[in-house]
């Protein structure tokens, strides 16, 4: 972890590692928390293996969607790792992404709680470090990863 260009999110999610995985691996749960609300979301395409990718689209009135992320799924470890880059998109092919190129790392973990449940979104340089935080990465990893917990805690 380098705090000059990662960005880490942490949170006990009441809930076992399975209802979190379920959320993050399926379409349809993955569709309800992945954007902030109140903006919607639309899955377009959606491969959860390494190797996979997905992409999805935005709305802030329900109708019209603009493009979101373009992303590929580099590492999945049943019920405890997904890896995933901007860098490279859905097809495998490299990316110039906009606002920036991002890796994010998502880990679960046991806890006496439930799921200790951690996001750390890498950066490559200082700048686009700067640059996601101007655009409010840590509130709008903050707002998914509570919307991910709802999900998961209403289905545990």
């Amino acid at each position: 972890m380098n705090p000059d260009l990662d960005l880490v999110i942490e949170r006990v999610i009441r809930a076992p590692r399975a209802a979190i995985w379920k959320a993050w691996t399926t379409q349809e749960l993955f569709a309800r928390w992945w954007i902030p609300e109140p903006y919607s979301c639309r899955v377009e395409s959606f491969a959860p293996h390494a190797g996979g990718g997905f992409v999805t689209s935005m709305s802030d009135d329900g109708v019209t969607f603009g493009p979101h992320m373009d992303a590929a799924f580099l590492v999945v470890e049943d019920h405890k790792r997904l890896v995933f880059t901007n860098a490279v998109d859905s097809t495998l092919r490299p990316a110039n992404p906009a606002p920036v190129a991002v890796t994010g790392e998502v880990t679960l973990a046991d806890h006496r709680d439930g799921t200790l449940y951690r996001v750390v979104a890498r950066h490559g340089d200082p700048q686009a470090r700067a640059r996601h935080d101007e655009l409010g990465l840590a509130e709008g990893w903050g707002m998914v990863t509570a919307q991910l917990a709802s999900l998961a805690e209403a289905a545990s």
